[in-house]
């Protein structure tokens, strides 16, 4: 899908889709995936294959025997949690290594997992579109670090944790904030349309503004906002469970139980097996 004109006229450059992971969208999209043909095309890359292998065998997936293959990896933890590693490793690939950049990746892996998981509990949007939003929500912040290293720096370090201050500081200075960036990365690299709408949005809806129209765009927005408080204002997570609940057609008190579930079998996973 082609970049918005108007970002493009910016001049700020969106990267291009990896080869792998260019191939591997349109066999997600298949009604029924053949796990023989996703394995096959991850290992096609050995060095893709290999970091696929490394994370998979970190303590967060909490796995008790070491993953041999991929084929194995997704015999184990599923398609969408493979497919979201895949992912992951292909986007952090295309920016350049930074040590501003590992909180960011850090977080994306981990609110995927949230999101994807909440999701699958739930049962009422695609479980790949919630996990696929999670993992590129500040993919943008990436984006204007390699537009403009130093500026970027200078304000990361300004802004903090606060995104709306960051978002400030980005129109200010570039015309167009990381979400809005970010969104516009996941357009180009065949994203579903909630978890583009989630990237858009999800500042926004993080600091309580409404959901959007559309039920499959607002419950993974609501999904977003959760993860946000578990994951950084743990103390936001029942207002914020009563704030989303009814938009998406759900009882406060299922949402905050599901939450806390999700929530807990990650730590479970992380402290019986070690720390990442």
């Amino acid at each position: 899908m082609p970049v918005d004109p108007a970002l493009r006229r910016l001049d700020i450059d969106i990267p291009t889709q990896p080869h792998a992971l260019a191939q591997l969208t349109p066999l997600l999209a298949q009604e029924e995936v053949a796990l023989p043909a996703v394995s096959a095309l991850i290992e096609t890359d050995m060095a893709l294959a290999a970091a696929v292998l490394r994370a998979v065998n970190s303590s967060l997936y909490g796995l008790r025997g070491r993953v041999q293959t991929v084929h194995q990896a997704l015999t184990y933890l599923g398609l969408r949690e493979v497919a979201a590693i895949t992912f992951e490793i292909g986007l952090r690939a295309v920016f350049p290594a930074a040590h501003e950049l590992e909180p960011v990746w850090r977080r994306a892996v981990r609110r995927g997992l949230i999101m994807g998981r909440m999701a699958q509990r739930l049962g009422l949007v695609d479980a790949w579109a919630a996990h696929s939003a999670g993992l590129f929500e500040e993919c943008g912040k990436a984006v204007l670090f390699r537009h403009a290293c130093a500026p970027y720096r200078a304000m990361l370090q300004a802004a903090g944790q606060d995104d709306v201050t960051l978002v400030k500081l980005e129109r200010d200075r570039f015309g167009v904030s990381h979400a809005a960036l970010g969104a516009a990365l996941c357009e180009s690299w065949g994203l579903a349309g909630p978890a583009v709408a989630s990237v858009r949005h999800h500042v926004a809806v993080q600091q309580g503004a409404a959901l959007p129209d559309g039920s499959q765009r607002a419950t993974v927005l609501a999904l977003s906002a959760l993860a946000y408080c578990l994951m950084q204002d743990p103390a936001a997570l029942e207002p914020t469970v009563q704030r989303v609940a009814a938009p998406i057609g759900l009882q406060p008190e299922k949402l905050l139980e599901m939450a806390h579930r999700v929530q807990e079998k990650l730590q479970d996973a992380r402290q019986g097996y070690g720390s990442l």
